[in-house]
């Protein structure tokens, strides 16, 4: 049976509780913890479904940011323009995008920084990844093996002791 607008009415009429807002606001600030306790606990098929919703949800959420993002940049002309026709700005000449030049003047910046500092060290014998690195089982059931403990530490060659 529908229930109307009972509640909004009321709203509307008297308002709502003093601290109405506040209390709103911590409650979705705990949203955030209590999610991620229930995901701890969660296993199998059902923990799998979780996931795969949870990261839907993401993947919608950069999409809308990447739309957003994608407004305040200049694309490239298309080239459909009339003959004889002249650009307003003398920018729009060119026909490039202004928010891939930035990205491409900084990365050159950083490799003429890199290729600055570049000092020739001795000759060491490598080591394997097994010989030097220790395999670490973490988590709450032991099934995560991507951290790694130092095991053997040696330096040969000038300079080092």
């Amino acid at each position: 049976m529908p229930q109307n607008k009972h509640i909004e009415l009321h709203h509307k009429h008297y308002g709502y509780c003093l601290d109405y807002h506040e209390r709103k606001r911590k409650e979705e600030g705990r949203e955030a913890h209590e999610r991620s306790k229930k995901v701890k606990k969660m296993i199998g098929l059902k923990d799998k479904l979780y996931h795969k919703q949870r990261h839907a949800e993401k993947i919608q959420r950069k999409k809308t940011i990447m739309m957003q993002e994608k407004r305040n940049t200049k694309q490239k002309n298309d080239g459909k323009t009339l003959p004889g026709a002249v650009p307003v700005y003398p920018l729009d000449k060119k026909g490039q995008s202004r928010g891939k030049v930035l990205p491409n003047m900084i990365k050159q910046k950083q490799k003429e920084k890199a290729g600055k500092w570049e000092v020739p060290l001795p000759k060491v014998r490598t080591q394997g990844e097994t010989e030097v690195l220790k395999v670490i089982r973490t988590g709450k059931r032991k099934k995560k093996v991507w951290k790694r403990m130092v095991t053997n530490v040696c330096f040969v060659g000038d300079g080092f002791s």
